[in-house]
């Protein structure tokens, strides 16, 4: 295993809950902390940097509450940064973590060393998404600890190769701390990457589908009933390729045989649009807010239960799986026990 100071001893499970847009908030940041798992959400998810700040005081009173109150150490947090040129807040937010401490910082669409010595500046440390051992190797020259593997079937913006692949290729150049994201929805599943060399499982579908998650209770209730054939991977809405629930396109007037991917991708704006209040009856769908994200482990989510039951469920489908690989293995000699 090779986790940074930070989450040793810390978690009850090797997992991090990714960081959703208009899906995750403090509710479900503080939940998944509680319960000894990483909490995560995107900068974007307020609208402006005072309301992120607004969220990021009231994320460490209530955590420091609950350690108050049980004497026992709640997860770290983390905080996501879209690092582009299009998202005019970068700077604002980054500066808003700096001031927060905040633990962890995860980063996506651009590694900068510029915001991992500001998060190293006061003991923080950084993941970044990557779809490609090319995007991996851009990452660790700017300095992050962390590589978060995006593999196929991922929820959002996810890559296409195999997390096998993926991973293989990464553990020959970097022995530090690896997450894999892609189709994990169960505690087998995190037994399983973590067979394959990843240190830490990055779910997000599976906790989008939790009582404490901001997503609308019909967005819940079609991923309980999706399966993967349900999902599908287009540029359509963004620009960039990413994992949708198809019926949820359907619904929002998408034509995935003609629709084209936007000219420009600009965040500034999506996010704004997307976080704007709710729309007028007959108005456009809007992305990420009425064009649901998913990825495909969906068919193995059939309930959205509190943050707390899916995490006592997850540790023990974790504990089985790995009891019975242990089993399994014993059932082979290998020549050094000849």
């Amino acid at each position: 295993m090779a986790l940074p100071a930070l989450l040793q001893h810390s978690l009850r499970l090797p997992v991090v809950a990714a960081p959703m847009f208009l899906v995750s908030g403090p509710d479900l940041v503080v939940g998944c902390c509680s319960q000894g798992v990483v909490g995560t959400f995107p900068a974007l998810n307020q609208r402006t940097t005072a309301g992120l700040d607004a969220w990021l005081t009231a994320i460490r009173q209530r955590c420091s509450d609950i350690e108050s109150r049980t004497q026992t150490k709640v997860a770290p947090f983390g905080v996501n940064l879209i690092v582009h040129r299009t998202n005019p807040r970068l700077q604002d937010d980054l500066d808003c973590c700096v001031r927060h401490r905040v633990p962890l910082v995860v980063t996506s669409l651009g590694a900068a060393r510029a915001v991992t010595d500001a998060v190293h500046s006061y003991g923080g440390i950084v993941f970044h998404d990557v779809t490609t051992t090319h995007h991996a190797r851009k990452a660790l020259d700017a300095g992050v600890d962390g590589l978060i593997c995006v593999a196929g079937g991922a929820g959002g913006h996810a890559g296409t190769g195999s997390p096998f692949a993926l991973i293989g290729e990464i553990r020959r150049f970097f022995s530090g701390t690896v997450l894999l994201a892609g189709a994990l929805s169960t505690g087998r599943d995190i037994a399983a990457a973590q067979a394959m060399g990843a240190d830490l499982g990055y779910l997000g579908t599976r906790f989008i589908a939790t009582q404490e998650s901001l997503a609308p209770e019909s967005y819940k209730a079609l991923i309980a009933a999706s399966s993967a054939a349900d999902i599908v991977y287009t540029a359509v809405v963004s620009g960039i390729p990413a994992n949708f629930l198809r019926p949820s396109l359907v619904a929002g007037g998408i034509d995935l045989r003609n629709a084209q991917p936007p000219a420009h991708m600009d965040l500034g704006t999506e996010s704004a649009l997307a976080s704007e209040p709710d729309h007028e009856v007959g108005s456009k769908a809007k992305p990420w807010r009425d064009l649901w994200s998913a990825g495909q482990g969906v068919g193995a989510i059939d309930n959205a239960p509190s943050v707390a039951f899916l995490v006592s469920q997850l540790e023990r489908e974790y504990q089985e799986a790995v009891t019975a690989f242990s089993a399994a293995s014993a059932c082979y000699v290998g020549k050094s026990s000849k």
